[in-house]
């Protein structure tokens, strides 16, 4: 792969492996049965990236994953748009050098009356349809195209014959993937099979389908597309891979804010609003423009405005939203904005001349700043340099608005912008929605894929931008940027990957010379000393390597006798035993270890030996944890030392160092960053009527006049936060975000031993008599909510950790209404909360009064 897969992509990708790999296994066996895996994530999750890393492993097989090449393994993508496919072959040629050669797209004439193993076949719906060369038949009649009889013009065979003969031919298994599997495969009420449906049941002489692989947004999705299709019963349906949303919005991949406008008064105001879209498209080309220039990037964003229209767009009011656009983006270059229509033909609006353009091509057609879309942009393609939309279409159209939110999720560079709200968010201007749609489609995207509740990404409407406060002493920005923020530990993670990672990382930066010779190098002498140390047994284990041991069964007049037997192994077999070894104490370091080994070696005896040691000392049950452990060590020692300067680098290498320390199975400490603007609602309604939000002072990012909305507090909240500003020496306060590095992260693991983030709700700063300015973490959360006692414990292990970097860290809760506290620097109370039964109880043997 050409990507670095996020840690939740990678894991995905093993289960999903796992799954399909017995999926196999299951229809090569006697039983011949055909099954069905099922992977879902959100939009925005790297879907596509995650199936080519699976398709890729299957066909050549990956030591990462311990899985053997498939070589009889052939996929067929479906989806029920051309588009959609072609935009697939494209992301997965980039994702996978190994399989650019080896993506087909199914067009006719098909010549081929056997799909090819190792080989993506690409097809969708309409290649199958009644009218098709592909599945055409000679007569004349207007029955289904149905396997058997059918014979396209030029070709002796259709494509449902190319089909049959793939799953028949028994050195072939035949994996199909249903692309956003919810589409095109619902009952009709004819009662006659969907051509979906005619793929993975079969028909007539067409076996089904061996393995169904469906990607989606949702396992619900998936469940109900199958259950429509009316699907086999004889089909077993293995597993669905479900990705964590908390991790994908983690991972920074997915925009943190959705910002919605609209008018709050009656009358068409679709001008005045699209002229504000293209101010705003201009201000986020200017902000990317100087994110850009001030950390060196070499990617640059230029950001897109959509302009959504209905499916039969008046000719007259096109043509005056691009006089809009052209009189409010007047350097805007003649040939910057296109269409994507089903006409697929350049149209004239007024005096302006609109080419179009495929979809998907849009993303990388830099020059094209303004896009005009009907339906194209909702149907499963993404764009993510489009940073502002505007729709003209009717505001009862809910589910087509939701799931156009869910195109422009993405972040243009596959990161967050740490610290940067702006840049973190995108921007959706309805001018045909009044108050009540506006609040439904809030509704809508905060419980579905724009916005999975408990993710942190938030709806926002009519923000203001709040930037760092002037009246913030510098002391207490040194003393912010010096907080500890946890990363979220790994399910599974790779001690010695995330070395050599890092090891690449330092030497690129030149902040550690021939850091990969010395990571290995520390590496070798672990395994000298294992070997050192367990000689018998290393001893042992070269024997095992030497030898091949079997048994034989003597079948004498009805007597069975069992016989041992012992051969020497053969070069072959002593590369078979280094190849697993090598998988133990993986590639890379078996392979440099090889070489330090046979390093003063110039016949082939030596490098047989030095074969053999690697293969013996991987037998040995104490090599890889301590190769682990010797990793981790290194790694933990390196990110300390290199702290101050890792932090002098540009955004994004800091971004890179701080995934590079969550590789981790634990937290580990990273550096906070530093919040740059932040955008926040400043006004609610009120019986209909918009009311200015209270307000504090002293927040760390401010509006022009200093103070920083409170509106969104509850009533604890709020009266945690002014109780804090009355104590003597109160200086500022931060109000946690939800989300990104500019928020402090505490580890805790939830009742199901999942690993999730708390975001403390505060961190107040004081100047504290004889001692100085001190930072404090105040956290009000309710002792009745079902995940209060797991954040209480993920607190009090991080006072145990970090205590003495802050002045107080507490938490507080109402009970018998009256607010309660417990204070985490104290040993006997954080073991009494780590020892508790529940959090009320936690809090009743704890608190004192606050």
């Amino acid at each position: 792969m050409r990507y670095t897969l996020k840690d939740y992509q990678a894991d995905a990708v093993g289960e999903t492996l796992a799954e399909l790999v017995s999926a196999r296994d299951f229809y090569r066996s006697a039983s011949k049965r055909v099954s069905s895996v099922a992977l879902a994530a959100t939009t925005g999750a790297g879907k596509t990236v995650m199936a080519a890393a699976a398709i890729e492993t299957l066909f050549f097989g990956s030591d990462e994953y311990s899985i053997a090449p498939a070589n009889d393994a052939v996929v067929l993508w479906f989806s029920d748009d051309p588009s959609l496919n072609q935009q697939t072959l494209r992301r997965i040629q980039q994702a996978s050098d190994r399989l650019r050669r080896r993506l087909v797209t199914v067009e006719h004439p098909f010549p081929h009356r056997k799909l090819k193993a190792g080989h993506v076949y690409f097809l969708n719906t309409s290649k199958l349809s009644r009218n098709s060369l592909l599945v055409r038949r000679t007569q004349t009649d207007n029955s289904d195209p149905l396997p058997g009889t059918a014979n396209p013009d030029t070709v002796p065979f259709t494509f449902w014959e190319t089909l049959r003969n793939t799953i028949n031919d028994t050195d072939l298994t035949l994996f199909m993937v249903l692309d956003e599997a919810h589409r095109g495969m619902g009952k009709r009420a004819a009662e006659r099979p969907t051509i979906v449906q005619r793929l993975i049941n079969g028909h007539d002489d067409v076996p089904p389908i061996p393995v169904v692989w469906g990607i989606s947004a949702t396992p619900k999705r998936f469940d109900e597309a199958m259950t429509e299709a009316n699907v086999q019963q004889s089909r077993v349906h293995l597993g669905t891979i479900q990705v964590d949303p908390v991790r994908i919005q983690e991972s920074g991949l997915i925009k943190d804010d959705v910002i919605l406008d609209f008018p709050r008064e009656a009358g068409d105001f679709s001008t005045v609003l699209l002229a504000r879209g293209v101010r705003r498209v201009r201000e986020m080309s200017r902000a990317w423009d100087d994110y850009v220039s001030a950390q060196e990037e070499s990617e640059k964003v230029k950001p897109l405005l959509v302009l959504q229209v209905p499916n039969r767009p008046d000719s007259t009011q096109v043509a005056n939203a691009l006089n809009t656009i052209r009189e409010e983006w007047p350097e805007l270059e003649h040939d910057a904005v296109a269409h994507v229509f089903g006409e697929r033909t350049t149209m004239a609006f007024g005096g302006h001349v609109v080419p179009y353009i495929q979809p998907e091509r849009v993303q990388d057609t830099e020059h094209v700043r303004v896009l005009l879309a009907k339906d194209a942009i909702s149907t499963g393609w993404d764009c993510p340099r489009a940073e502002v939309m505007v729709s003209f279409r009717p505001a009862k159209d809910e589910d087509h608005i939701t799931q156009l939110l869910g195109r422009m999720v993405r972040t243009p560079l596959a990161r967050r912008i740490e610290g940067n709200n702006v840049l973190n968010s995108v921007e959706c201007i309805l001018p045909r929605f009044d108050k009540a749609n506006a609040v439904r489609v809030i509704e809508r995207i905060m419980g579905g894929e724009a916005g999975t509740p408990g993710t942190g990404s938030r709806v926002l409407v009519d923000p203001q931008v709040m930037m760092p406060n002037p009246n913030i002493a510098d002391e207490v920005w040194q003393i912010f940027a010096d907080l500890p923020t946890e990363t979220l530990p790994r399910k599974h993670a790779n001690p010695i990957k995330r070395l050599t990672s890092l090891a690449h990382a330092l030497a690129m930066d030149k902040l550690v010379e021939r850091a990969g010779r010395l990571a290995h190098n520390h590496l070798h002498n672990v395994l000298n000393g294992v070997a050192a140390q367990y000689a018998k047994d290393l001893e042992t284990a070269v024997n095992d390597v030497l030898t091949v041991e079997g048994g034989s069964l003597h079948a004498h007049k009805g007597m069975i006798s069992e016989a041992n037997w012992t051969e020497i192994a053969d070069d072959r077999s002593i590369q078979e035993s280094y190849r697993r070894g090598a998988r133990v104490v993986s590639p890379d370091v078996a392979r440099t270890y090889l070489d330090h080994l046979a390093q003063d070696a110039d016949d082939e005896e030596s490098l047989r030996d030095a074969h053999v040691k690697v293969a013996a000392l991987a037998m040995l049950p104490q090599t890889r944890p301590r190769l682990d452990e010797a990793a981790d060590e290194l790694a933990t020692q390196w990110l300390s030392q290199h702290r101050v300067a890792i932090k002098s680098l540009p955004e994004a290498r800091q971004s890179l160092y701080a995934e590079i320390a969550a590789m981790s199975t634990d937290p580990q400490r990273v550096s906070i960053a530093m919040p740059r603007n932040r955008q926040e609602e400043t006004q609610r309604e009120v019986d209909g009527e918009p009311q200015r939000m209270e307000h504090r002072e002293s927040h760390l990012l401010s509006g022009p006049d200093g103070l920083f909305p409170v509106g969104k507090l509850n009533d604890d909240e709020l009266a945690v936060l002014d109780t804090e500003s009355q104590r003597p020496g109160f200086l500022a306060w931060y109000r946690n975000p939800t989300g990104g590095r500019d928020a402090l992260g505490v580890a805790y693991q939830d009742r199901h031993g999942e690993w999730r983030t708390l975001r403390p709700d505060f961190v107040f700063f004081h100047d504290v008599v004889g001692v100085g300015v001190r930072p404090s973490i105040v956290d009000p959360h309710g002792a009745w909510l079902p995940d209060a006692l797991a954040k209480l414990r993920g607190l009090a292990r991080f006072a145990e950790q970090y205590g003495q970097e802050f002045h107080r860290i507490e938490a507080i809760s109402k009970i018998d209404n009256r607010l309660r506290v417990i204070d985490l620097q104290v040993e006997k109370v954080r073991q009494r909360v780590l020892e508790a039964a529940d959090a009320e109880t936690a809090y009743l043997e704890n608190a004192i009064a606050y």
